[in-house]
């Protein structure tokens, strides 16, 4: 056996998640819903959650046919004192994907106190609190602080750079990135790791409309290098990466996965 297949004999252990409990925020949809998906077809066991339960259902369902454990809970992000219940009551938590978050595109001189209030408390406020409650269930478990924790925060390339009629999306991003490095400095010496997925924009049932304009499409595409939008299982990949051992080195970063946008 060469070296080079020695390695790849290697690495592909690394990617599996078996053994493993995942909480996944917004796991009833887009984003969430493909990577809780993904993550279960890489071994981990998952707690989805979300506010709608049918949509948690259906990915329980698809989960289970993988071959993992799949728990629906009901819950509001934005609520702490549910999220907190929620992960004190379970038996064990490895993995936490940061997902739901939202956006109300408009210009800056016409958003309002209440859309203010609404993402900043969607996408900032309730993205600390589950990562605050995840952390503390870390911490309590002796078996997690040797196999080590994960946290990723869901971004967006707009976390990174600037962009018209999304001036508070913009700024609950780059919180986040700046949440992700101060959480990640301050969890390694518990070897609980901390990164965000930063993806361009992606074609999902959320986002459809705004593709469905023609000049919206557009000026999108004309930004990214590669000329195409993201694809779910793009961004599911490089989660279940960062959840893996594969990147057991990494922490306090951010993949961007982009398509080229933020390098212009």
């Amino acid at each position: 056996m060469s070296e080079v297949e020695a390695a790849a004999d290697r690495a592909a252990p690394a990617f599996r998640l078996d053994g493993r409990t995942a909480l996944v925020t917004g796991a009833g949809r887009g984003l969430g819903r493909a990577a809780a998906i993904a993550l279960a077809h890489a071994g981990a066991d998952l707690v989805l959650l979300s506010r709608t339960k049918s949509d948690l259902d259906e990915v329980a369902a698809e989960a289970r046919a993988a071959g993992v454990k799949a728990q629906v809970a009901v819950c509001d992000v934005k609520d702490g004192a549910a999220v907190r219940r929620l992960c004190m009551s379970l038996d064990g938590l490895d993995i936490v994907v940061n997902n739901a978050g939202g956006n109300i595109p408009e210009p800056f001189v016409d958003v309002s106190e209440e859309h203010l209030d609404q993402i900043l408390s969607l996408n900032v406020r309730s993205v600390f609190l589950v990562a605050q409650a995840a952390a503390r269930r870390m911490l309590e478990d002796p078996i997690r602080k040797e196999q080590g924790g994960v946290i990723i925060n869901m971004t967006s390339q707009m976390g990174h750079v600037g962009a018209p009629n999304r001036t508070v999306y913009c700024m609950t991003k780059h919180a986040i990135e700046g949440l992700t490095k101060a959480l990640a400095v301050e969890l390694a010496p518990h070897n609980i790791r901390v990164n965000s997925i930063a993806p361009t924009f992606v074609e999902t049932p959320l986002t459809a409309t705004f593709f469905a304009k023609g000049d919206f499409r557009k000026w999108v595409l004309d930004r990214i290098p590669l000329g195409r939008l993201g694809r779910l299982d793009e961004i599911a990949a490089a989660i279940v990466f960062l959840a893996s051992p594969a990147a057991s080195l990494m922490t306090g970063t951010s993949l961007v996965v982009d398509g080229g946008w933020t390098a212009q």
